[in-house]
Order: structure tokens, then C-alpha cells, then sequence
């Protein structure tokens, strides 16, 4: 059981209240539209309490933090994005403006960062944006740097495949970063998944290994969970797509992000009948990347909205059953809960 293993929990997000208004997605009436910090993060984790004061998990070394979504114009305005990276400076180094919910303490939890970058307008304005990053961070922040994200999800369709977009990857390969993948099958089709794997093919092209970008693929790719067939058009395509990307060594899985994309009459039960009913997808990538190229994340607070506040706990559940179902031996337990991570993004601890 897990219980025995580390725990890096590979995709958090965390804002302050008083930068709610630079959230590209956040509206008054959201459910997440309020702060979310490291002492609300430790409070779900924690298996003593849940004020404030509590202690995460026994076994959580700590997290990575993904970023947020700042606004950003279609990449025009830098501001947003690169006061998240303060923020993350702040979280990186222990030292919070008053009221942020976090501590020096805290420090140790950061394991690693994946901000924002511009990966759509090409190397040159990509590289630029990297150097004010690197300015704005400071060298204790930027040193757990370990990798990059912008969002496909959201983006019209071809958006990944663009030569400047390409070249961008590659740059993030040359430097040594990762590239985290979001895109969603549920909501935007098959279409998200076939980009999806020319982009990492096109990235690799003519690129010698060491310098191939890995690419860190965020929640399964937002299969659509409220799918009661295997024979639907819509399981089979996400199916063939996970089993060739997986084809591609330097890609890696994150286990999350299914608690939004299940219908919303099974949020509210109980850990074992979503296990059951997400048994599927779960088997299938338990299969194609293998527990050494897959990575426990719970994608707190997202994993919250309609699941309440034991959401944690209960993927921390969910996961155990698929460690256990799937007979992994201990070795391959750990690399699951925090050995892939530490891999993928090149962590330490």
C-alpha cells in the first residue's frame, strides 16, 4: 500500500486571494474563485486534522506546482504570468506577503515548478520570456524550475502544430525542460489526441536524444468518464491514442484530473464505485506507460469542485486500488507514487 512509499504529488495549483483578478478562468460565482494555499493543501492531505495547522500525509515529500492560467492576451501580455512567477518565488524561498497561507516551513514541500511560457510564439520571443522568468524568480526559485506549460485545451485546433510552436519545443528540449501536455478529449474530440501525437513526433523529429523534450501528459488527456461502453467511438479513440503515445519514450502520465471529468452523480460516492467505474481508463494506462512512466497527482483544488474537501484523500484511495488490482510490486509502487516524478522532472530529494 502506499502507505509504505513516498508521495510527490505532481500537479497542484495554489493562487493568493489578492491575484483572484489575473485568473484567465476565475469569476465571482466560480467555486474555486478564493485562495487557495499550502496550509489548505497540508489541511487535505492531512489524516489528523483539518484547520490549518494540520500536517500533510506522513509520506508526502511534496508537490509540484503547475501553473494557474494567468491571462495573458494570446501571449501578448506577460504581467499576469510572470507575477504567478513571483508568487512561486515567494513559496520557493519560504518568505509570504502577510496572508498567503504559507511559511517558511513550507519551502521544503516545493519540489518543483511548472509556470507559463509562451511556447506559441517561436525560440526568439520563447527564449525571451525565459530570460525575464529567470530574473524574476531569483536563483532559489529558479532552480526548481523544471519544466513549462501552456494550455492546448483551450486553443483552436492546430494551435500545437504550428512550426513556431514546434521550435518552441524544441528550445524547451535544448535547455532541459519538460513540456506539460493539457488538452481534453471530452470536450473537444479525438481531434485533441491526433494533434497531440503529431506534435510530440514533429518535436522529436531530426532532434538527437538527449535534447528530445520529454513531455509530462496532464490527466489522461480529460478522457470523457461518463462513457458506460468500450465500445464507444469515443473510449476506442482515447484507448489507440494512449497506447501510441506511450510508443514515444519520453513521454510520462500523470494519474488525475478524473474526478472533472466524471458525471456529476458519482462525484458524491463513495472511492471504491468511482474506482469501479473508471476501472477502464485507469487499466489502460496502468498498461500503456507502465508504472515507471506513470505519476500520482491529484490536481488539487480542481479535484475539489462537486468532490468537497476529502477529494485528496479519496484519489489517494482510488490510486491505492490500482496499485493493488494491477499486483504492482513494491518497487513499482514507489516509482508510481514518487519515482516517476522525480524522473520526469529531474527532482531530488
Amino acid at each position: 500500500m502506499s502507505s509504505h512509499h513516498p508521495i510527490i504529488d505532481s500537479h497542484i495549483h495554489l493562487y493568493p486571494s489578492s491575484e483572484l483578478s489575473t485568473l484567465a478562468w476565475c469569476t465571482p460565482d466560480h467555486p474555486l474563485a478564493n485562495q487557495r494555499s499550502v496550509a489548505e493543501f497540508r489541511a487535505a492531505t492531512s489524516t489528523t486534522g483539518s484547520d490549518s495547522e494540520s500536517t500533510p500525509h506522513p509520506q508526502l515529500s511534496g508537490f509540484i506546482f503547475i501553473e494557474t492560467d494567468r491571462k495573458n492576451d494570446g501571449s501578448q501580455d506577460w504581467t499576469g504570468p510572470l507575477q504567478e512567477i513571483a508568487f512561486m518565488r515567494r513559496l520557493a524561498t519560504g518568505e509570504p506577503n502577510p496572508g498567503e497561507g504559507h511559511s517558511a516551513e513550507d519551502a521544503k514541500l516545493c519540489l518543483g515548478l511548472v509556470p507559463w511560457a509562451p511556447v506559441n510564439l517561436g525560440p526568439e520571443k520563447l527564449g525571451e520570456y525565459l530570460e525575464r522568468a529567470e530574473k524574476q524568480a531569483g536563483p532559489v526559485a529558479w532552480s526548481k524550475v523544471k519544466g513549462f506549460r501552456y494550455l492546448l485545451q483551450d486553443k483552436p485546433n492546430g494551435a500545437g502544430l504550428s512550426d513556431q510552436f514546434i521550435e518552441g519545443l524544441k528550445l524547451l528540449g535544448r535547455k532541459g525542460y519538460v513540456f506539460d501536455v493539457g488538452v481534453d478529449q471530452h470536450r473537444r474530440g479525438r481531434i485533441q489526441l491526433e494533434e497531440a501525437v503529431e506534435m510530440i513526433d514533429r518535436a522529436h523529429d531530426g532532434v538527437e536524444e538527449g535534447e528530445k523534450v520529454a513531455f509530462v501528459l496532464n490527466h489522461l488527456c480529460k478522457p470523457d468518464l461518463t462513457i458506460v461502453s468500450q465500445t464507444d467511438p469515443a473510449f476506442i479513440a482515447w484507448r489507440t491514442a494512449m497506447f501510441t503515445l506511450s510508443k514515444c519514450r519520453r513521454t510520462y502520465m500523470k494519474l488525475s484530473g478524473c474526478f472533472s471529468e466524471l458525471p456529476d452523480q458519482l462525484k458524491q460516492r463513495p472511492a471504491q464505485d468511482i474506482f469501479s467505474a473508471i476501472l477502464p481508463w485507469l487499466a489502460v494506462v496502468v498498461a500503456a506507460f507502465g508504472p515507471s512512466r506513470t505519476m500520482f497527482g491529484s490536481d488539487w483544488p480542481v479535484c475539489t469542485a462537486g468532490v468537497g474537501d476529502d477529494a485528496w484523500k479519496k484519489w489517494h484511495k482510488i490510486v491505492d486500488m490500482v496499485c493493488d488490482l494491477a499486483g504492482l510490486s513494491p518497487e513499482d509502487q514507489a516509482m508510481l507514487w514518487s519515482g516517476t516524478a522525480k524522473e520526469a522532472y529531474k527532482i531530488e530529494c
